[in-house]
């Protein structure tokens, strides 16, 4: 899928937002991706997760198990490791830091791919990929649907997206006069419907 046919799928869905969103890292964008509009529809998930597995086959090759960080993570990576034939497992945070729980576990030789929805900051990633390091797989790399960082967010190991798209954000002492002018929504709080899709 071209950068245009991925970004059409998410405006067809009505997950792609402008006005004045305030990040999970707190910093301030003048779009938003809501992608759970994405992940409501099945068959839209699965597309665009089908078109990332065949991006993740050739880049990495086989892979064993994918590990998304809950809640964002889990039903693309559920959904990659379907196109994939591999188990999907998540992390949750537990007193703050992510953990596999529920039984999940790592077998010696697995190759393990972390999977995530969209990356920003790369921060949820990382702290996914550091929450297996004892577990006796190796990490092969990371893939994502949208990298918003345009390559720049460091993992620490191998990206893999689906789309890039490069969005500006901002420190919220810094804005651009055109959103600040607007009032700012935290994704996710009630206000978020009034957004222009």
């Amino acid at each position: 899928m071209t950068k245009d046919e991925v970004l059409a799928v998410f405006r067809e869905a009505g997950a792609l937002l402008e006005g004045h969103f305030i990040l999970s890292s707190g910093r301030r964008s003048g779009f938003f991706i809501q992608k759970m509009r994405v992940f409501e529809s099945p068959a839209r998930t699965e597309k665009l997760c089908r078109a990332l597995a065949e991006k993740i086959v050739a880049r990495y090759g086989k892979v064993d198990v994918v590990v998304s960080p809950a809640i964002g993570g889990i039903v693309p990576g559920y959904e990659i490791a379907r196109a994939l034939g591999a188990r999907a497992l998540f992390v949750e945070r537990e007193d703050g830091d992510f953990q596999l729980r529920r039984g999940f576990a790592i077998e010696p030789g697995d190759k393990v791919l972390v999977i995530e929805d969209i990356i920003t900051t790369g921060l949820s990633a990382r702290e996914c990929i550091n929450s297996l390091a004892d577990q006796p797989g190796t990490i092969i790399g990371a893939a994502c649907l949208i990298d918003r960082s345009a390559g720049k967010a460091d993992l620490g190991v191998p990206l893999v997206a689906l789309c890039e798209f490069a969005v500006p954000d901002y420190d919220p002492r810094e804005l651009p006069p055109e959103l600040a002018a607007l009032p700012p929504v935290k994704p996710g709080s009630r206000g978020i419907q009034g957004a222009k899709a």
